[in-house]
């Protein structure tokens, strides 16, 4: 399993000591289908393109925003693409990534897409997110696997969970933490801290205002953990984002 750290200009230096492969979080889309660019250090080559749809206008132009990726894919020597897409499938960014995705295979490389894309692009590689409230991890995954082909056209998109959800939590929403806000609810509450084979996370409870609450996390054991099932069962690849994991990285074994 290939494993790519998604890093921003900034934090490149830092985070390449725990990984050497790098999906650089540099590129948008920008007015008029043009593909915009973060400074980006000369020596960042390699890795894949990450590119962001936020705030981006109507893509009008995929062919052009296209001719671009492929072009700085060349120029930084990336051996493919990974579009951090936030909006919903809408019809430019689906005709985008069908475009995309059939020039990058012209060109032996690689194109990642998150899940509700996959449907709609054919032959790139979808991304399954890690963090589940219910359910089993293990079904989870080779659910994805059995609908699309095989655990080898898939990639792991590991979160780092960190939710709290008050009791009984009918609908599995939970209300996500911030990392600061997460240690001091587990420092003012001192829990016994359990596994949960099913989830692949860990879990505590506690009180409040006569509530009860129940909180499921990560940490570096259960992120290891769901990477070893997701490489046991044949996945391609799985991709951390550097502020979720960087107290972490070194526990991680992302190298």
């Amino acid at each position: 399993m290939q494993i790519y750290l998604a890093v921003t200009p900034d934090a490149y230096q830092e985070a390449s000591r725990y990984c050497r492969s790098i999906a650089h979080v540099a590129y948008r889309i920008g007015p008029g289908s043009t593909l915009l660019r973060q400074s980006v250090l000369l020596k960042a080559r390699g890795g894949l393109l990450s590119v962001s749809d936020r705030e981006a206008p109507d893509i009008g132009q995929p062919e052009a925003l296209c001719a671009a990726v492929l072009r700085e894919c060349g120029r930084r020597g990336c051996g493919g693409v990974l579009l951090d897409f936030e909006q919903p499938p809408r019809r430019d960014r689906i005709r985008f990534a069908q475009t995309l995705s059939a020039q990058l295979r012209a060109t032996r490389r690689v194109l990642y897409i998150p899940e509700r894309y996959a449907d709609a692009v054919s032959g790139a590689v979808p991304l399954i997110c890690t963090a589940l409230s219910g359910g089993s991890f293990r079904q989870r995954l080779q659910e994805a696997a059995d609908a699309r082909g095989g655990a080898g056209q898939l990639a792991l998109d590991v979160q780092r969970l960190r939710m709290d959800f008050c009791l009984p939590a009918r609908t599995g929403q939970g209300t996500p933490l911030s990392p600061d806000e997460f240690r001091a609810l587990k420092d003012q509450c001192s829990p016994a801290v359990f596994f949960s084979q099913e989830l692949c996370a860990r879990y505590f409870t506690y009180m409040r205002d006569g509530e009860a609450h129940f909180v499921l996390f990560d940490d570096a054991d259960t992120l290891r953990q769901k990477l070893k099932v997701g490489a046991a069962m044949g996945f391609s690849a799985a991709f951390f984002m550097w502020p979720e994991v960087r107290d972490i990285a070194g526990q991680l074994g992302l190298r």
